[in-house]
């Protein structure tokens, strides 16, 4: 049985200060952080649960039982270290099943020469998600780029222009409908219910990338277990994403294959304690000894043939994701270079080997934006990017609903006669949260819905 035991249910429409639940379900882990927004804006982490994956492979759920299985167990781990109850999260999707598309969206105005308001902008959003897609596929998001307002282009925020026609081009992300209701499946399983379904590595660019390197040009790569994920930030938009299907997991099994009669924990072992990015970094004389199976003998593996693995695999994932920044004609706008994260950004030397074949700016991205962390924290680590980036979309993603609710609803009859005077809202710094507001949690949600209705399997569980 993997039903979870309730104490005090978290759910988006619970009073106070909002607590949400990111779902990292990775092809190595699944992990589960719980944590609210503090008074300062950071968010602090309640809680978090970590579990070995065993039914993911390349980012895609192939065994709906151990998937759940793994989730249950992280959850259980989260509920008891924070104290509470769950059963709503925020879910996080990758795999080299995603894609994306650019595709142009239009909208009339009203009146020839209507003023664009935040409801127009919506539409135009929520538009997208009518394209005709590929059979077999599924319409996860969609983010847009600069506005016109007729044919004046390059504007970031259309809201009080005055046009007959809004338009944008949009990157229009598309997974696979299987896999995502193998996603939706393993949830369901363990009587949790999906918020929301968010691309990771745009959940893992919430907490990694600082809004200055994304306004200069920025590349995030998540090198993962099964997958690496790539997004690209210009001028402070999403402006590309791509998944490479190559990742840490790949590395490891290289070791497994290259050094005979070394199982795949010892492997994983030899390239996170010994392993390095730089052949020349290693000493030639460093011979490291594994046991060997049933009495065989030891298996000696010199540090420097390890890092000359190591170095080959990761070549060939620095060059994908090269290829794919040069297929978008964008290396030239890429002022803060490369960020690395994920599990495989704390490979040793990984920031030099990349700078010196790139020739590029390097950094390696810990979850520091937006949450209250430090160096001593167990989750300050590339690895738990992804995790803490849904946590935090997630309690955006409340509070950017509220942000709509308050924008539509009509005024009290004493605000209409004048006999109470309304307080003013505080000024806000900057157009970040109109622009969060603006995504399309609606959308998503229908669709998720729309995966629950459909896929009778549900009934039985």
């Amino acid at each position: 049985m993997l039903g979870i035991l309730k104490r005090a249910k978290i759910h988006p429409s619970s009073e106070g200060p909002k607590i949400a639940v990111g779902l990292d379900i990775g092809t190595t882990k699944v992990v589960a952080f719980a944590g609210q927004r503090e008074p300062d804006g950071r968010i602090r982490v309640l809680g978090y649960g970590k579990h070995t994956s065993l039914g993911v492979q390349r980012g895609q759920v192939i065994n709906v039982v151990k998937t759940a299985e793994a989730i249950s167990e992280a959850i259980r781990q989260t509920e008891d270290r924070a104290g509470i109850d769950i059963d709503t999260v925020m879910v996080g999707i990758a795999g080299q099943h995603i894609c994306n598309r650019q595709v142009m969206g239009e909208i009339k105005l009203r009146t020839s020469e209507s003023e664009i308001t935040n409801e127009d902008v919506r539409m135009l959003i929520d538009d997208m998600f009518k394209v005709v897609v590929n059979p077999g596929e599924q319409i996860i998001d969609a983010i847009h780029q600069e506005y016109t307002v007729d044919g004046n282009s390059g504007l970031t925020d259309p809201v009080g222009a005055i046009g007959t026609q809004l338009s944008s081009i949009f990157n229009v992300i598309t997974g696979n409908s299987l896999h995502i209701r193998n996603i939706a499946r393993c949830v369901k399983r363990c009587n949790l219910n999906m918020d929301s379904l968010i691309l990771e590595p745009i959940a893992s660019a919430e907490v990694v990338l600082d809004p200055k390197e994304k306004e200069a040009g920025v590349a995030l790569v998540d090198i993962g277990g099964g997958t690496t994920d790539v997004a690209v930030f210009i001028n402070g938009l999403l402006r590309h994403t791509a998944v490479i299907p190559i990742a840490g997991d790949v590395i490891t099994e290289d070791i497994k294959m290259v050094f005979k009669g070394i199982v795949k924990e010892d492997a994983e072992t030899l390239k996170l304690t010994h392993g390095s990015c730089l052949s020349n970094s290693g000493n030639e004389n460093h011979i490291i000894s594994i046991p060997g199976i049933r009495d065989r003998p030891p298996i000696e593996i010199s540090e420097v043939e390890l890092a000359e693995v190591i170095a080959a695999r990761m070549r060939e994932i620095i060059d994908r994701v090269m290829e794919e920044l040069r297929s978008i004609n964008c290396l030239g706008k890429l002022g803060c270079g490369l960020v690395l994260t994920g599990g495989g950004a704390k490979l040793k030397h990984i920031k030099e080997f990349t700078a010196f074949h790139t020739a590029m700016e390097i950094r390696i991205g810990n979850p520091e934006e937006k949450i209250i962390t430090g160096k001593e924290s167990e989750w300050y680590h590339p690895m738990y990017a992804t995790g803490l980036g849904l946590l935090a979309m997630g309690i955006e993603k409340d509070e950017d609903l509220h942000l709509v609710e308050e924008e539509a609803s009509p005024k009290s009859a004493a605000e209409k006669t004048g006999k109470v005077k309304k307080e003013p809202k505080p000024k806000k710094e900057d157009d970040a949260e109109r622009e969060r507001s603006l995504r399309p949690w609606a959308k998503i949600q229908e669709m998720i819905a729309s995966i629950m209705v459909e896929d009778e399997e549900y009934e039985d569980f």
